[in-house]
């Protein structure tokens, strides 16, 4: 009875976990093999407005700003809400040719508040696309021109491709923390792009059409706002269209502190949207009949790339030890199963996407960064962060 039991349990365990690893393994083979697909664009390009929230952003707010207006046009605006800040943030933007508002509010912070005071700022002339962008990210050429008229061709929210970048003399962990990014944010968004399904939304580099992004609830201190700002529009018949033509890029704190609160903020908040939202997800696709919620909710099943590595190697090596001692070796052959199409996935991932950013020995040694987050996870399970925090600058 008791080694039925068992097996029962580590088979229920693997089969779950089955979902998540099938997932990615599809995102990865569609991103190197199946064909690629050019985002359609409108022949006329729209009126838009960057939004910028910022908070305590003076060491990098000018430059920003002036990367963001060699993107505009006549009759474009850019509007940077300086969000309960006490450097010179507000001054520096204005400086730099941007509008601004000033936001002060003690007990309502995060970013998410900042973009509802941005877009109420707005209304009163606004534009026909709202971009987002944040603060310390960086804009590819024409990035601007080609998900705002993404957003008008296709009538959904658009993003663009956002990738973070370690330093030039950063070590393997900061590498690996690189190549966990690409596979996230390019490989798998790319895989589905191609597939025809919808991608998750980002934080930055994402295009409304106004009529879409008026209504929505932004006013609230979600750790992380734009995947449920991306889950919303979806609920709501928009999915998000992934737009890897167009790029935003930043680049990883270099202090520690800054590394860690943004690293906890990111994984606890997917986390908590797995939980809050995948069952939904799921039950209203089903209810709905609608392909794209069902897709939304397996790519948001997929949780950090080091808790899934994590988790399939620990249902292994429990496979194996109760097949050793036991005798049991179903679990240890479904587990098996499982490892090989994890390892596939991201060895096709790095060789098709990360070659010039980790090298494969640095790769095979991305067990000690898994192990370095270990307790990342704990915390999520006994004191997880439900607040939207700011990650500390380099400048700080």
């Amino acid at each position: 009875m008791f080694i039925a039991l068992l097996q029962t349990i580590l088979v229920m365990a693997l089969l779950v976990l089955a979902i998540p690893v099938a997932v990615l393994l599809v995102q990865v083979l569609a991103a190197r093999f199946a064909t690629a697909r050019a985002t359609p664009l409108s022949s006329t390009r729209p009126r838009i407005a960057v939004l910028i929230p910022a908070h305590n952003e003076e060491g990098g707010i000018t430059e920003v700003v002036a990367g963001v207006r060699e993107q505009l046009v006549e009759g474009d605006r850019i509007l940077v809400v300086a969000d309960n800040c006490s450097d010179a943030t507000a001054r520096l933007a204005r400086e730099a040719g941007a509008e601004v508002t000033e936001r002060f509010h003690e007990q309502l912070r995060g970013k998410g508040y900042a973009l509802d005071h941005g877009v109420r700022q707005l209304a009163l002339d606004p534009p026909e696309v709202l971009v987002i962008v944040d603060a310390d990210c960086y804009l590819g050429v024409d990035a601007l021109d080609k998900i705002s008229r993404a957003c008008v061709h296709s009538a959904r929210p658009v993003q663009a491709l956002y990738l973070m970048h370690a330093s030039e003399d950063a070590g393997p962990m900061r590498r690996i923390a690189e190549f966990a990014w690409i596979v996230k944010n390019h490989v798998r968004a790319l895989g589905f792009q191609r597939l025809a399904q919808p991608c998750q939304l980002m934080g930055t580099g994402m295009a409304f059409g106004w009529e879409h992004i008026r209504k929505v609830d932004l006013a609230t201190g979600h750790i992380v706002e734009d995947m449920k700002l991306g889950v919303d529009s979806a609920t709501a018949g928009q999915p998000p269209l992934f737009c890897p033509e167009a790029l935003v890029y930043s680049f990883f704190p270099i202090s520690e502190s800054g590394v860690s609160t943004q690293r906890t903020r990111w994984e606890h908040g997917h986390l908590s949207v797995i939980q809050s939202y995948v069952p939904r997800l799921l039950l209203q696709s089903v209810k709905l009949r609608h392909a794209a919620l069902a897709a939304m909710a397996l790519d948001l099943s997929v949780p950090p790339l080091a808790l899934l590595v994590m988790l399939v190697c620990v249902t292994w090596g429990l496979s194996l030890i109760v097949a050793v001692i036991l005798g049991v070796v179903l679990p240890l052959g479904l587990a098996s199963v499982l490892m090989i199409a994890l390892a596939a996935a991201v060895l096709l991932a790095w060789s098709g996407f990360a070659r010039g950013v980790i090298n494969l020995g640095q790769l095979l040694g991305a067990f000690v960064y898994v192990a370095r987050k270990v307790p990342l996870y704990f915390k999520f399970l006994f004191n997880r962060q439900v607040e939207w925090v700011r990650s500390k600058r380099d400048s700080e």
